[in-house]
Parts: structure tokens; sequence; C-alpha cells
């Protein structure tokens, strides 16, 4: 079986797994990186929401393949030690979730928007698409405002 390496999180794994593996089960079942969830596996969703090379993926549709050699952050890399990610401190502060399944991606798209618009619209958060089935989106929506705020 072919052996794939790269940055997960800022720490250099090797996997061996299928070229056409999805990353999201290389992050769950191989390496125990529970944050990006399974939601539909065909990328609509978005729970998986992690980013490759800092855009923004849905792994449940990346085969690990195509992740040699670069570099994968989850939900779990995205604080920088005990500092949360201004997104992350923005959920808490807004009291966004609720039953959280969604959370992990949301926030992953919340950054990923952050780092391309500084200041973004309405307009601009209604484009993540990821569901949140517990519908917190104008809470999500003032967490990406009070985030941007605070950077």
């Amino acid at each position: 079986m072919p052996s794939y390496s790269f940055v997960l999180n800022g720490k250099r794994v090797t996997v061996e797994a299928p070229a056409d593996m999805p990353l999201l089960w290389v992050l769950r079942d191989l390496l125990n990186v529970t944050g990006p969830k399974y939601g539909c596996g065909v990328g609509a969703c978005r729970a998986c929401t992690s980013h490759l090379d800092g855009e923004e993926i849905q792994p449940c549709v990346v085969p690990v393949g195509d992740c040699a050699g670069r570099k994968v952050t989850t939900i779990e890399g995205l604080a920088d030690g005990d500092a949360l990610h201004p997104v992350q401190q923005a959920w808490l502060d807004c009291d966004v979730a609720q039953c959280g399944f969604c959370q992990p991606g949301q926030i992953m798209a919340a950054a990923a928007l952050l780092k391309k618009t500084s200041r973004p619209t309405d307009a601009d958060i209604d484009r993540i698409e990821n569901v949140c089935r517990c519908g917190t989106y104008s809470r999500i929506r003032e967490a990406i405002k009070k985030a941007a705020a605070d950077t």
C-alpha cells in the first residue's frame, strides 16, 4: 500500500492508505483527528471543512493522494497554542453553538473567509454554504463580524 506524508496541524505525519481514500477517513480513522465531522460524504454539508495549504476544502471528497507534501489544518490546529483563533473566541463570546456538530466546519469556513476578506459583508458571510441544522446562522454572522473586528 502506498504511503503519504503531509503536515497535519503543524506536525509531519505519514500514513499508508489507497491514493483515492478520502482525506476525512485518513484523518478520523487512521490519525484519530475527530474535529472534521462526517455529514454527507459528497462535500455538500461541509461539516468536515478543513484547510489544505490554507485553502478551504471538504476532506470527504479530497483523496489523500492529493495531500502528499502539503499542509492540512483541521479545527484541532487552528488555535496558536493556548491562544484561540479569533473565530474560535468569537464563537464562544457569541454563544454560537447549540448541538455543536457543524461548528468545527463552520469555524474553519469562517477562518478561510476572514483570511481572504478582512471585513466581510453579510453577502460575503452568506456565501458560506456550511449547513447548520440548529439554524444558528444569525449568531454565526455575528461571530464572524466580531472576529473580523477583533483582528
